[in-house]
């Protein structure tokens, strides 16, 4: 595989600075579609078991990790506006593996011994290591979501984590009325 596709999936990346988080976010998903196979980033489902429960064939996870970068950099960007000190390229980097993991996690939209034995988002952080991204990054892969017991120990994670929990609610939304429902 070779990166083009990887910028093509995520033009966000060009708005990174730091050129080695840029090439880690890059490598990462590189490396993960190599490993699983996936030559079609734009065909990888969302999160199967939401999308099965509620009956959303349509979601991807190109477009729910757009969505989460697109929310955490505007509410970053206001942050820093405001006098906090955050770094954009932090929550750029880190809102676009978040999810990382996914590909190794399902095949379509049946589950892997990944996602089975280790759940989301464990993995993704020996993903993120493998791509040489600093732990920084490995934090808020593991700490968006409540999967785990980590909350997020940094403000870039935190952003990453609202982001997420607020576009995965827009997708559910699609299905339900009502979030409760959910």
């Amino acid at each position: 595989m070779d990166h083009d596709t990887v910028d093509r999936a995520f033009p966000e990346l060009a708005a990174i600075e730091d050129e080695h988080l840029r090439e880690g976010v890059r490598e990462a998903w590189t490396r993960a579609m190599a490993d699983t196979g996936v030559e079609d980033l734009g065909a990888v489902p969302w999160f199967p078991p939401v999308q099965r429960r509620l009956d959303l064939p349509d979601a991807t996870l190109v477009d729910h990790v757009r969505d989460v970068t697109a929310g955490a950099l505007a509410l970053a960007e206001a942050l820093v506006e405001r006098g906090y000190d955050l770094s954009l390229d932090t929550v750029l980097a880190g809102a676009l593996v978040h999810d990382v993991s996914k590909l190794y996690e399902f095949d379509g939209m049946a589950d892997t011994e990944i996602e089975r034995l280790l759940g989301h988002p464990h993995y993704g952080v020996a993903v993120v290591d493998r791509a040489g991204l600093p732990v920084e990054m490995a934090h808020i892969v593991l700490s968006h979501t409540s999967r785990t017991t980590v909350d997020p120990a940094t403000l870039a994670a935190s952003v990453v984590k609202l982001a997420d929990e607020a576009a995965a609610a827009a997708l559910r939304l699609r299905a339900v009325d009502d979030l409760r429902d959910a």
